[in-house]
């Protein structure tokens, strides 16, 4: 006979997204059963963001001896030891992974059960030997990475963006098929190490960012070596007793590439595989047959579900947790609330960092027409950027004619932690001549953010209230 669990929830999944529900929950004194049938803490953890940027560490520091002769420090090229980079990559996983233990989710009361689950019904779904007939469900099972349909690729043997963080010795040539931010992270890194790569997209690199600022990362990586083909579309495959060869095509401009290894890193979709949602009544959108159809508040078409993370389109640790506390919050506090995405920082660890929040300049025209204003600061116009010899950066801040914030970009060092600075601009609700007001140590970085709100106020929105204060004073006496 099943064993029947009846919580308040059920949390499909232990990635950030299910983690980041399952506590909340317990804060609020739910009952929560956890379901992961691979390891907690997800593939950001253990093959995704985490050891990307311990392996882009590793290679930041190589590529610090080679620019080190700018400042008076020569050395010799750097001598790489890849199985030591990957024992450097296996600690940090280790060193985060108690966060995520079992142990600790259970002494906060989360009850875990392992293996696959799968509705049986819109009330309930099985584990294994276990019926889950939770109040209510939520859907975190994370991403998969596609696998392109490309003729002898399954011949040969390939790497895709999860399996390459195991490997352990030096690539001669390694072509990467895909041309989003973890494709980027992972060619600037191997190129750092000594591998010879190749980058081949489809479409535009860095799609979905704003074109000025990616162009300036771009440009960097090619400067690095890494050859960089967009509107390139890989055709074959070809298996060797030597190498690989890779078939590309860029309009009617036929190549065959000579390559060691490939790297697949397509973008991610979300891992919704063998749940049998059509049982629970839960409903794929139609103008994307890979996402589910989700309400703002992100409810699927089974009010008793919901998903987070990857399975709701969040497509980064920090969207997962923000849709986390929405989910919560609204199945035990019936507070009626949605995640707003474009509050959700967007960054690329490549060298320079690219990083976004809010509407870039394309998004704004398209939603504002022509209502709106783009404000700039070049990092050759920072103190602490040419200190360390990094003025290649900008930063774009977009607001409407008011002043108020509607998104902002960064392309530069620390790109990253100072998009943390508009997040909190524009969760405040502060206008941009604001950020002039800002009390930046000297020198650092965080001045662009205040030259950004002096150049919004010399642009004309500040000087019309200025003189009409004088004036009024004037009439005053």
């Amino acid at each position: 006979m099943a064993d029947i669990l009846t919580p308040d929830l059920c949390v499909i999944g232990a990635g950030s997204g299910g983690l980041a529900v399952a506590e909340a929950a317990r804060a609020y004194g739910a009952s929560v059963v956890l379901v992961e049938k691979a390891r907690l803490g997800g593939n950001a953890l253990h093959a995704g963001a985490i050891p990307a940027k311990a392996l882009v560490a590793a290679a930041a520091h190589a590529q610090a001896l080679r620019d080190g002769a700018a400042f008076g420090i020569a050395a010799d090229e750097p001598k790489i030891n890849f199985r030591k980079v990957h024992d450097h990559v296996e600690q940090v996983i280790a060193a985060l992974a108690p966060h995520d233990a079992a142990g600790r989710l259970e002494a906060l009361g989360v009850e875990i059960i392992r293996g696959a689950a799968r509705f049986i019904n819109r009330k309930a779904l099985s584990v294994g030997d276990s019926e889950i007939r939770a109040r209510r469900f939520v859907i975190a099972t994370g991403a998969r990475l596609p696998i392109p349909s490309i003729p002898g690729l399954d011949a040969v043997p390939y790497f895709t963006s999860e399996t390459i963080l195991d490997n352990t010795r030096k690539l001669t040539h390694l072509v990467v098929i895909g041309g989003g931010g973890v494709a980027l992270e992972l060619a600037q890194a191997y190129a750092r190490l000594g591998t010879e790569v190749t980058v081949v997209e489809n479409g535009p690199m860095l799609a979905g960012f704003d074109p000025e600022l990616a162009a300036v990362a771009l440009k960097r990586v090619e400067e690095e070596g890494v050859r960089l083909r967009a509107h390139t579309t890989v055709t074959a495959i070809q298996a060797r007793s030597m190498g690989i060869g890779v078939a590309v095509q860029n309009g009617e401009d036929d190549q065959l590439l000579d390559v060691s290894h490939i790297l697949v890193a397509a973008e991610r979709m979300p891992n919704l595989a063998g749940l049998d949602l059509d049982k629970a009544g839960i409903r794929m959108n139609k103008a994307d047959p890979r996402l589910l159809l989700l309400s703002p508040g992100l409810k699927t078409t089974n009010p008793r579900v919901y998903a987070v993370g990857d399975a709701a389109g969040g497509q980064s640790v920090q969207a997962a947790v923000r849709q986390a506390e929405v989910v919560v919050r609204s199945v035990l506090l019936g507070a009626m609330a949605k995640p707003d995405a474009l509050r959700v920082p967007r960054v690329v660890s490549t060298d320079p960092e690219l990083a976004e929040i809010g509407l870039n300049e394309a998004l704004a025209r398209l939603r504002h027409g022509a209502g709106f204003r783009v404000t700039r600061w070049s990092y050759a116009d920072n103190d602490r950027a040419r200190t360390s010899r990094a003025t290649y950066g900008l930063a774009k801040l977009i607001t409407d004619r008011s002043g108020r914030i509607l998104g902002a970009g960064v392309v530069g060092p620390g790109a990253g932690e100072l998009v943390a600075l508009f997040s909190l601009a524009m969760t405040g609700g502060l206008r941009a001549d604001k950020l002039a007001e800002l009390v930046a140590p000297y020198p650092s970085y965080a001045e662009i953010a205040v030259r950004l709100g002096e150049e919004f106020r010399r642009g004309g929105t500040a000087k019309p209230l200025i003189r009409q204060w004088i004036s009024l004073n004037k009439l005053l006496g």
